[in-house]
């Protein structure tokens, strides 16, 4: 307990003063779509929500996280990364960044990063690295890379000299045209030296038919002021990848990336809805 001394800077405000259990968040949103606990009314309700107008959005959520484990699988395995940013990191569950990369590649060092004060009092608890690597857990936001590429932990945990990996996984769909999710992409690719890569996946309304995607476009916009999810074309999220080198199979469904082991049959494109790539900073 602190106590403030007149004439003294007042005491820094604790994470946990930012938690707003009454709005939906969407790392709790998406925490409540796998099946976990760490997630409060309003998220239930606001997952629910977009559940009754996309029932497979479960399986969206699900296959995304695959997604991301089979991605980072190649990047520390094929592609022989070392080094990962992943923004947007969410609540921890099985198959993290770290755990994926470090079963590879034990001095794998990683760098997660998410703007929700849950999200990195669990991070901080749970992921914990293996001796011969490292992790950090940085409070920003996607659409700060200022603050992010700055940060004291990345500088002491990355080398942005030597290749990274950008995990930009089911995030860019939570920032509006309005703040300019591609500058911001640009801006921490810039950061990072050839040799680096970029994997991202993305929420889409292109595989559905026109009432479903009508019904997905109003339970997206109705996520609350922190939760919306702004629906792209594939036109639109090939955007980020401009100047990149696209690892085969190229932008597919996530469902689709590289799953041939992956239990059979795979979800259809339309029960997902979810574009997902990798591609080399050359």
């Amino acid at each position: 307990m602190t106590t403030d001394v007149p004439g003294t800077p007042a005491t820094a405000p604790h994470p946990s003063d930012r938690i707003d259990t009454s709005v939906a968040h969407p790392a709790r949103r998406y925490n409540y779509w796998l099946g976990g606990k760490d997630n409060f009314q309003a998220d239930r309700d606001s997952g629910d929500a977009m559940a009754a107008r996309f029932p497979t959005i479960r399986t969206s959520a699900l296959e995304n996280r695959r997604f991301l484990r089979r991605a980072v699988g190649h990047l520390a395995r094929e592609a022989g990364i070392r080094q990962f940013l992943d923004i947007g990191t969410g609540i921890p569950t099985a198959d993290n960044t770290h755990e994926v990369a470090q079963a590879v590649a034990p001095d794998s060092r990683v760098v997660y990063v998410d703007n929700d004060p849950i999200v990195l009092a669990h991070a901080r608890a749970l992921l914990t690295s293996s001796p011969e690597g490292a992790t950090a857990y940085l409070d920003a936001d996607v659409r700060d890379p200022e603050r992010i590429l700055r940060h004291p932990d990345l500088l002491r945990t990355l080398d942005l000299s030597r290749p990274v990996a950008l995990m930009l996984v089911a995030v860019l769909h939570f920032v509006p045209d309005a703040d300019d999710p591609y500058a911001a992409v640009t801006r921490l690719l810039d950061a990072l030296p050839p040799g680096s890569y970029l994997a991202a996946s993305h929420a889409t309304h292109e595989y559905l038919p026109p009432h479903i995607a009508e019904e997905a476009r109003a339970a997206a916009k109705g996520g609350g002021p922190h939760g919306m999810i702004n629906l792209r074309t594939r036109k639109e999220f090939t955007r980020f990848f401009e100047g990149l080198e696209l690892v085969e199979p190229g932008i597919t469904s996530v469902a689709q990336w590289r799953a041939d082991d992956e239990p059979q049959p795979r979800p259809s494109v339309v029960d997902v809805s979810m574009y997902g790539a990798v591609a080399r900073k050359n």
